[in-house]
Order: C-alpha cells, then sequence, then structure tokens
C-alpha cells in the first residue's frame, strides 16, 4: 500500500491560477486524515496561499502535507502552527540572466505573439523563470484555447533547449513552460521526498496532468515512482476517492 500520495496543482488539484473547489477540500481534507499528502507544482509559494491553503481546513492534518513549490526547487513543512521553509534552489545572477534572455530570443523565433497580454509573460520566481504566453493573469478560457495540443510550447521548448542545454525546460500548466537549475525538476522534488520523509519511491504514487514526454510532471515518472494520468480536476477528485477507500480498508 502507497503511504505518500503526490499531486501536481495546476490542471489536476485545480484549473490553472484558480482555487480548489469544495468537493477538491474536503476530499483532500479526508485524504490527509488517513495517509501523507505532497503537492508539486511550477507555483511559487504564494500560488499555493492562494490556490490551495487558503481553501483546506487549518488544523493539525496538515502536518501530513508537505509543500514544493516552483517543480521541487522549494520545500515547506507544517510545524508548530506555520509553515516552514526547508529549502530553497536558487538562480545565481548569472543563470538568471542568461535563462531570460534566452526565453526572450525564444519567444521571439518561436513568433508567437498573442493579440492579448493579461500581465507579465515572464516571472522571476527565484528558483524558476516561468513563461505564461499570455500573462499570469489570463483568464482560464483563453488559456485553454491557446495551445490545447501542446504544440506551440513545445516549439518554444526545443528553440530553448538548444538555447540554453544546461538547464532544465519543461512544459506546464495550460500556457507556461518552466526553466530550473540543471537537475532540479519534479523527480528532484520526488527524491527529496525520500529523503526527508523516509518513505521509499516504491511507496509513493504520483498524479498529474503533464505525464507525457517533456511536461513538467514526466519527470516524476521518470524518477520511478508510479503514476496516474489525470485530464483535469474532476477526474482527480475520482481518484482520490478511489485512493482514500483503499487506504480504508487497509487501515481496517
Amino acid at each position: 500500500m502507497k503511504k505518500l500520495i503526490v499531486f501536481d496543482l495546476d490542471g489536476t488539484l485545480a484549473e490553472s491560477k484558480s482555487s480548489l473547489d469544495a468537493e477538491m477540500s474536503a476530499l483532500l481534507h479526508d485524504l490527509l486524515l488517513i495517509g501523507k499528502v505532497a503537492v508539486i507544482s511550477g507555483g511559487d509559494w504564494p500560488q499555493f496561499e492562494e490556490q490551495l491553503l487558503s481553501n483546506l481546513p487549518h488544523d493539525q492534518r496538515l502536518a501530513n502535507l508537505s509543500l514544493l513549490p516552483t517543480c521541487g526547487t522549494k520545500f515547506y513543512q507544517y510545524a508548530a502552527g506555520a509553515w516552514k521553509q526547508i529549502y530553497s534552489e536558487d538562480f545565481t545572477t548569472v543563470e538568471r540572466d542568461k535563462v531570460l534572455s534566452s526565453l526572450k530570443k525564444a519567444i521571439s523565433i518561436a513568433d508567437f505573439r498573442p493579440d492579448k497580454l493579461w500581465g507579465e509573460q515572464i516571472e522571476d520566481r527565484g528558483s524558476q523563470i516561468t513563461f505564461s504566453a499570455l500573462g499570469q493573469q489570463a483568464p482560464l478560457e483563453e488559456k485553454n484555447k491557446w495551445d490545447p495540443d501542446v504544440t506551440k510550447r513545445k516549439r518554444i521548448k526545443a528553440i530553448l533547449d538548444t538555447l540554453v542545454p544546461e538547464f532544465s525546460v519543461r512544459t506546464g500548466g495550460s500556457t507556461s513552460i518552466d526553466i530550473t537549475q540543471p537537475g532540479i525538476d519534479k523527480g528532484y522534488g520526488i527524491r527529496k521526498l525520500r529523503d526527508l520523509l523516509g518513505i521509499s519511491l516504491e511507496e509513493m504514487i504520483y498524479i498529474g496532468d503533464a505525464l507525457y514526454v517533456g511536461g513538467n510532471d514526466h519527470p516524476a515518472e521518470e524518477a520511478g515512482v508510479d503514476c496516474i494520468s489525470v485530464k483535469d480536476p474532476n477526474e482527480t477528485k475520482k481518484v482520490v476517492q478511489t485512493i482514500i477507500a483503499c487506504l480504508e480498508v487497509s487501515a481496517a
């Protein structure tokens, strides 16, 4: 039986840049009562606070929850009524400058110019640089229409792979590309969970919507963890309901 259930956030637990709905919040709260849970996302800590934590009951069950923003380059745990940062793998100034200039060049070469932007396209998250094609605040409806088959982002990623081969480049969310230091991805976060929680990879299961090759969930599968691919939060709910039922039977 699995001891740790690991989730992606955007597109898995909630729609892109949106909060958990009441049903997902209740399911996660039930799951935290009987098992350990972790969430790994390309989003930074403020996004975790807004999308996830503000919609979960603040009780002692949070001690069973580990949070890994920016694709596992940061790690937070709950203790004594507060969240504590365990580590953060930030870019150096030289690395950051190279990634930013290369990203701007890749966008120009790919020549994908949206008719409208909602906020900044490029966000420096300290340990990760994220490109959001329509802007950080784009409405979900517009984001879902922009690149449903990932073709546009795969083209930009292919250009970036030639410009910054020493870094990790992954597609994520519905319009985004995440760039981290080499070897720092969700597989790295999975291994950190193993080392810090003392739970083997075989005792974990990962649930995400971008498990395809090049997707930012794929490194979890490459790390050797059993994975479940979902298409949206509604499908995730069914998976969580099944996991809760299995864990309850196992504990009986």
